[in-house]
């Protein structure tokens, strides 16, 4: 049934046994209906109610409306529960030896609630009804209806939906329920609880805690097994939201039926031995859980480690020796724990007896020893009688074991609470008490009023512990970490490995101490439990599609990023001019490339620029030393010299681009290149001009060559060159190249090069010299068949094509080349075209002038000689 339908439920209930018939003639009320309950009960000035799950086995009634259903005994003893309900009878007997309320009898009234709604509510409704029948309220002539309940505050529940159903019962009458174990984080709600309160802290910090405990210990991929009521859904629903946020992921959960059938439970085992996960985090009570753990035993299961909440984490019931193998190793969060004096030796003398208050303690006797009563008829003629011979100290179980009692402890705190409010509430400590120092008790309080008190309880008890509510009723989250191991006499024992303080400031809030853990096997060292092993440095996760975050590939970083640790979400990009290692583990400085003149490619380079200036000297010799020679004359020596020169020039230029690239060389590269280029075809220009209008004229002394003239032709070069000045000028001031750490190339290399702002500038250079090429070629091929023996002009033509070979090969080549090797391009066209030029002119004539000197006429360089 859903909570949410629970408080209609319980008002239903409570309209079935509070029947109030009140008119102007007769204000009397009874309770209809019957409840047959056992009750553990001492009268006194003011009785405590007390809810407890004395059995665990609460009983299956068919829904069927059209009659009464039968009343069903509950089975299944807690003997834990038991020791429960003696603490709270224990604290009522201390307290009434004690002065905290002088004057005032504190009695009880406990009833079981089977750990089951319908029970608790049936159970609560007694308590706050009281017990008068019809036939007993004629008797007395007269019963208040409500005006005062009988029970003024409940201790209880121990399981969150019965407690949920309580509280939503008693609240809108603000009559006090104190829980001592009923943790589900719902519960805080005070609009829907309002009078509400519990000893124990809320699951918000156990599961807080225990995505703590999961994260600690590495452990990435787990499973939750969980109970259908509401302190497995909300405790779950949150741990699985937390532990999301960690990036750990939850392998499967599984929910054991209230009354869970083999085949459930085969089921449930079969998807746990077919996970991959090995931590399993339990959310349920030990009973819930018995059948589920029996099974796993049976299979001999050990591989998984447990992880227990407070629910179960010190059971007894589960530390049978068929459990050891499974249950060994299990860590899990309990309440804070401590030894209360005087509880043993209480627990020890309980007795049965034949009184009906003593009925709790007779079905105790009964399932602890096996026997029947004498004075009683339990019903069960195979049961032998007792006897007498029976002693408790003879005896080890949970009800016995007080060594460190947690759920017990906090039982003690919420009857100590009440008993402080009713301090309060009383005026027990005023100074206008009476002389004989005796609690107020001439006037009637109300639940409420007992409520308002107990919010406001803050007192530190005997054990140095601070108990107070908060605004939602909660006390100080305190838990001590568990686990279970094995002693010499092969018992399990609670070791207590750590704390968790839910009020401390994050990141103190866990502390534990791994080397008291003994592991899952008897292992020492923290189980391991990953879907997928954290990738390597190196690497980074890539998720699975339609697979939990926590399932992925490893795939290597890519280029220009690493990672650094394991299980790397992402790898991160290496900074700028860095670049990863082989591994991709760590970045290092990138190794800069440029044209060195240490390295071969340089070397061979410049030896050929320097050789090519060599060649050009030599040449400029030769014609030197034979200027007197006709065929030096007839070249225009003048022209032929400053040719040479800028040939020179043109070689010298590519020493810029060698070495590394710096603001001044970026800039002067181009303009050397360009400028020299400019004047080397403004030369051969003029050379072609004069060479056409030398032999193209027929009559001696043309005109046409005195307006060409040695002047005209300086002006020409002149202006040709300057137009080049001014194009590079433009260039550099405006949008000058610059020294750049070019990192696109390849991975782990950063390239020096002169990054063009402007490219546009660099190809209008190179266009210039073309076009200066073109206008050069194009007469020179007019001048093609001038006299064979000295034909100026096919030379030129010749030469002018090895250039625009060259140039036009280069602006693909340029283009293509990475790193180091565009500017080997550049160089080696530069190279290329200069040597073409420098060969095709020049080496014809220096064969003449040292080879062939006889040609080395006027007539043997007009073609005129006989052959």
């Amino acid at each position: 049934m859903p909570v949410s339908e629970l408080a209609p439920l319980g008002l239903l209930l409570l309209l079935y046994f509070s029947v109030i018939l009140c008119t102007s003639m007769d204000t009397r009320c009874w309770t209809l209906g019957d409840f047959n309950s056992p009750v553990l009960e001492q009268d006194g000035d003011i009785v405590i109610g007390g809810l407890f799950p004395l059995h665990y086995i609460a009983p299956q009634t068919d829904h069927n409306y059209s009659e009464r259903p039968q009343h069903q005994e509950c089975s299944g003893f807690d003997f834990r529960a038991f020791r429960w309900v003696q603490t709270m009878v224990f604290a009522i007997k201390e307290i009434n030896n004690s002065s905290l309320l002088p004057g005032v009898t504190l009695g009880y009234r406990i009833l079981d609630s089977c750990d089951h709604v319908h029970t608790s509510l049936r159970s609560v409704l007694f308590l706050v009804n009281g017990t008068l029948s019809q036939t007993q309220a004629d008797a007395a002539g007269s019963a208040k209806c409500l005006s005062t309940a009988p029970v003024p505050a409940v201790i209880g529940l121990a399981s969150s939906s019965p407690t949920r159903a309580v509280a939503q019962t008693l609240g809108p009458f603000r009559i006090p329920l104190i829980s001592y174990f009923a943790t589900c984080t719902c519960l805080t709600d005070k609009k829907e609880y309002p009078s509400f309160l519990r000893t124990v802290p809320s699951d918000v910090f156990q599961v807080q805690g225990l995505v703590q405990l999961v994260s600690h210990f590495g452990w990435r991929w787990v499973g939750t097994v969980g109970t259908d009521d509401d302190y497995s859904h909300y405790g779950i629903q949150a741990f699985t939201e937390q532990l999301e946020r960690t990036g750990a992921c939850i392998a499967f959960h599984h929910t054991i039926p209230k009354a869970p059938s083999q085949a459930q439970i085969h089921a449930i085992v079969n998807s746990l031995e077919s996970s991959t996960a090995r931590v399993i985090i339990a959310f349920a009570t030990e009973g819930q859980l018995l059948e589920l753990l029996v099974e796993v035993a049976r299979r001999n299961l050990t591989r998984w480690q447990w992880v227990a909440s407070e629910a179960w984490v010190t059971a007894k019931l589960l530390t049978i020796p068929e459990l050891h193998p499974v249950l060994s190793g299990t860590v899990g969060f309990s309440f804070r724990g401590t030894t209360i004096p005087g509880l043993a030796e209480f627990l020890l003398g309980v007795r049965p007896s034949p009184r009906p208050e003593s009925v709790f303690t007779n079905m105790f006797w009964e399932e602890l020893f096996g026997c029947r009563l004498g004075y009683k008829d339990s019903g069960d003629s195979e049961l032998p009688l007792c006897t007498g011979s029976e002693d408790l100290m003879e005896t080890e179980n949970s009800y016995t074991d007080v060594s460190r009692v947690r759920i017990s402890y906090n039982v003690y705190k919420a009857v100590y609470a009440i008993a402080h409010a009713l301090h309060q509430l009383l005026e027990c400590g005023s100074e206008e008490q009476s002389s004989d120092h005796v609690c107020k008790t001439e006037s009637k309080f109300f639940p409420w009023q007992l409520l308002h008190y107990l919010k406001k309880v803050n007192f530190t008890n005997q054990f140095k512990e601070k108990v107070y509510f908060d605004n939602n009723g909660e006390p100080v989250p305190l838990y001590d970490i568990i686990n279970w191991q094995k002693d010499g006499k092969g018992t399990i024992r609670f070791q207590m490995v750590g704390t968790y303080d839910g009020s401390a400031p994050h990141g103190q809030q866990l502390k534990i101490d791994e080397g008291l853990i003994q592991w899952a096997g008897g292992h020492n060292e923290v189980p391991v439990s990953l879907c997928t092993p954290p990738c390597p440095p190196g690497t980074r996760q890539a998720t699975r599609p339609g697979q939990p975050v926590c399932c992925f590939d490893c795939l290597p970083c890519a280029e220009g990023e690493i990672s650094n640790i394991s299980g790397a979400t992402e790898c991160t990009k290496c900074p700028q001019y860095y670049w990863p290692n082989k591994e991709r583990v760590f970045c290092v400085a990138g190794i800069e490339e440029f044209l060195s003149y240490h390295e071969i490619m340089g070397i061979i380079l410049i030896s050929l620029s320097l050789f090519g200036v060599a060649v050009a000297t030599v040449v400029t010799v030769i014609f030197f030393l034979f200027r007197s020679t006709p065929i030096v004359k007839a070249n225009n020596s003048e022209m032929s010299f400053l040719l040479l020169l800028s040939l020179k020039l043109c070689f010298l230029c590519t020493l810029v681009f060698v070495g590394r690239p710096s603001p001044w060389t970026c800039r002067a590269r181009q303009a050397a290149f360009g400028i020299s280029f400019v004047l080397c075809i403004s030369c051969i220009l003029v050379k072609t001009i004069v060479v056409l209008l030398a032999f193209r004229s027929t009559i001696p002394g043309s005109i046409s060559l005195k307006l060409f003239g040695i002047p005209q032709q300086r002006v020409f070069i002149f202006f040709c060159t300057t137009g080049q000045v001014i194009l590079c000028a433009c260039w550099l001031a405006l949008a000058p190249p610059y020294p750049y750490k070019n990192t696109s190339y390849q991975g782990g290399k950063i390239v020096l090069e002169c990054k063009d702002v402007w490219p546009l500038g660099f190809y209008l250079v190179l266009g210039y010299i073309g076009l200066l090429s073109c206008m050069c070629f194009a007469l020179a091929f007019l001048g093609r068949k001038l006299p064979d023996t000295f034909n100026e002009a096919k030379l030129i033509t010749f030469s002018m094509l090895i250039f625009f070979a060259v140039w036009i090969s280069f602006i693909p080549a340029y283009n293509s080349s990475p790193g180091k090797y565009t500017v080997a391009v550049e160089i080696f066209a530069i190279l290329a075209s200069t040597f073409g030029l420098l060969f095709c002119i020049f080496i014809p004539k220096c064969y003449v002038i040292l080879l062939r000197p006889d040609l080395n006429t006027k007539k043997g360089i007009t073609g005129k000689t006989s052959k």
